[in-house]
């Protein structure tokens, strides 16, 4: 492949990766994504939880989660293609979010809703006992850990009720939407190289040339779109970008568990997600009879940085944990001695909000920190990447003077600044996993 030569080369295929070189694509760009696994989807996204959720801390990270929510209600449509595979199934059947003081009882949140229109209905602990019979309604805060006093004993209170909003969801496959991307990504002329790893980013004349493989190929693109997840940061470096740049990337790791569903418990793939900053767990459906259950990242819990290269694979104490903390709201639940689940590693933001951004090298571009949250908004990021990568190209200086981005279905339009490599650190954001 030496000499090759694109319009645009995006290093990954994730979710997020796959979905710029599709959107690209569909502009007339000759794109070509480049991974170093074996398949689209095939790393970090395939372990997602895949929740598609329109609530956020910001306004701007709820108005494009909402979005998002109307592609892959309309994925078929969305995608446009067939995919030998079969295309993957959004079970749209909303999300249910616990109000606790954590979270400010959610009134931030849901004044962010208003703004934007979503819809949502306030549940009190009678409507809460109505969907979910099992549930007990009792409040164990502060979230806390099994070596501490109080783990396991509710704190005398009830939960004072919760937010029910009907977009949103899960995908159960997320590898399998990602490889529906790549399939209307190569309808619209974009191409696929797995098994590489980049070792460079070629430069000529103060600009982004290409990149160079591991294996000595080099390949030549005038746009070059760092979406390496994990080794995003890696990428960066590579390309001498970091110098400008206020918020950084780091690969932190991360655990779910998957616990079976209880004997006698209606709790079927058709049940919501659920978020209960209550007991520090989000939860949803899980293939065979399970329900997979995450850490919402509380202060007591431990982050841990990681070599994405390298990195322990297996089930620590940290899936224990999240297990009991479920079963403070299911009494019924029983936690089998060897435990299922998958440990990944997310990209994430010094703020929990990612850099959909220009570089400070002309020709490279960046759709990084976006593991925990983001697989919700791909379709809208690959969108917005591809009207911000356009618009540079056409010679908009998008530090001095950001880029516009109108969505499609909404037709809201945002700044695409938001989400700059220069903006201060957004003291909005819940620091966490939510964003």
């Amino acid at each position: 492949m030496t000499d090759v030569s694109y319009d645009a080369i995006i290093i990954g295929a994730g979710i997020i990766g796959t979905n710029i070189g599709l959107e690209l694509a569909r502009k007339g760009y000759r794109t070509l994504n480049v991974d170093k696994l074996p398949a689209a989807g095939y790393g970090p996204t395939a372990e997602s939880c895949a929740i598609i959720r329109v609530y956020y801390s910001t306004l701007d990270g709820s108005a494009m989660a909402y979005e998002g929510y109307f592609d892959w209600k309309n994925w078929p449509a969305y995608i446009g293609v067939e995919d030998e595979r079969g295309l993957a199934h959004f079970h749209d059947n909303g999300t249910m979010i616990f109000k606790t003081e954590r979270n400010g009882y959610l009134a931030r949140i849901l004044d962010i809703c208003r703004d934007l229109d979503i819809p949502f209905e306030e549940w009190d602990r009678d409507r809460i006992a109505t969907a979910f019979p099992f549930y007990s309604l009792d409040s164990y805060l502060p979230v806390c850990r099994p070596e501490d006093d109080g783990f396991g004993e509710p704190n005398g209170e009830k939960v004072s009720g919760a937010v029910f909003f009907p977009a949103g969801g899960y995908i159960s496959d997320p590898q399998l939407a990602t490889h529906n991307l790549q399939r209307a990504a190569e309808a619209a002329g974009g191409e696929f190289l797995f098994n590489v790893s980049v070792a460079e980013i070629m430069q000529d004349n103060g600009r982004a040339a290409g990149i160079r493989l591991e294996d000595g190929r080099v390949i030549w693109a005038p746009v070059v779109v760092n979406c390496a997840g994990a080794f995003s940061h890696k990428v960066n470096e590579m390309a001498g970008v970091t110098g400008d740049m206020t918020i950084t990337t780091k690969p932190l790791r991360q655990e779910v568990v998957h616990v079976p569903v209880p004997d006698g418990i209606a709790y079927g793939r058709e049940t919501m997600v659920t978020s209960d900053s209550d007991i520090g767990v989000y939860s949803r459906p899980e293939l065979g009879s399970h329900i997979l259950v995450g850490s919402e990242d509380p202060e007591c819990d431990p982050r841990e940085e990681v070599d994405p290269d390298g990195y322990d694979k297996t089930l620590s104490e940290q899936a224990r944990i999240q297990a009991l903390r479920y079963a403070q709201r299911v009494p019924e639940l029983g936690i089998p001695n060897q435990l299922q689940g998958v440990v990944s590693v997310y990209d994430t933001s010094d703020d929990w909000i990612p850099i959909y951004d220009k570089s400070a090298l002309p020709g490279f571009y960046m759709a990084i920190g976006t593991s925990g949250n983001q697989f919700k908004n791909a379709p809208v990021v690959g969108k917005m990447m591809a009207h911000l990568i356009a618009a540079c190209e056409a010679g908009r200086d998008h530090d001095s003077d950001p880029v516009d981005f109108t969505f499609e279905h909404t037709g809201r339009t945002v700044s695409i600044g938001f989400y700059s490599r220069k903006r201060p650190i957004n003291t909005s954001s819940s620091f966490s996993v939510l964003g």
